[in-house]
């Protein structure tokens, strides 16, 4: 029972680097990590609400270079192994949209270090810690399933609200519509039936 409390625990640390955050129109957002030599990391992101869905997204290492760089991306993920130590930036950029902010989910994952000191040895594991790893490696799997579902929906509430306002303004704007072409038509039919009187004036001679 101790193991398993340890492994949620471990697995409910790699969720810290998770972050949703707002980006407002014509703004920049960056972050970063320190990071040491030889680590793996993955930088994942997905736009959940705003305008197109999309964002400019690029991860320089400690020098600046450019490892990556994609222009209005609606989710991308990233993988790469760090050459140098140093602090390591990721930025999005909403700088392209005049009126428009974006809610914007990211998740940079970086290589956990091994459950077991055995796992960097040539000695097998035991069954224990085996089936401890298993468990371990289960439960990165069921989280990251988790936080996909979860964007899905949430993107897809986005939209359905979205779809629902649209469709709210549409049925107002025809019923308006609606009303004036009525009047309109009572006012015509009135006025073909409505008593047109003539005057006639005499002239003496």
């Amino acid at each position: 029972l101790s193991l398993l409390l340890l492994l949620l625990l471990a697995a409910c640390a790699t969720c810290t680097s998770e972050i949703t955050f707002e980006l407002p129109d014509n703004a920049k957002q960056c972050f970063y990590e320190e990071i040491t030599q030889g680590t793996k990391c993955t930088l994942e992101f997905q736009v959940i609400t705003g305008g197109h869905y999309d964002v400019d997204c690029q991860l320089e290492d400690s020098d600046g270079i450019v490892l990556y760089k994609e222009m209005k991306k609606q989710y991308d993920s990233f993988t790469f192994t760090v050459s140098r130590n140093g602090t390591y930036k990721f930025c999005f950029s909403n700088e392209f949209s005049t009126f428009t902010h974006k809610t914007v989910y990211f998740d940079f994952q970086v290589e956990d270090p091994p459950l077991f000191p055995s796992e960097s040895r040539v000695t097998a594991l035991t069954q224990m810690e085996s089936a401890c790893v298993s468990i371990h490696e289960a439960l990165k799997s069921v989280i990251n399933y988790q936080t996909h579902f979860r964007l899905r929906e949430a993107q897809g509430r986005s939209r359905a609200e979205d779809l629902n306002t649209r469709v709210a303004y549409w049925s107002i704007g025809e019923a308006i519509i609606l009303l004036v072409v009525s009047i309109g038509q009572v006012f015509l039919l009135k006025s073909f039936f409505s008593d047109k009187r003539t005057t006639t004036t005499c002239v003496g001679s």
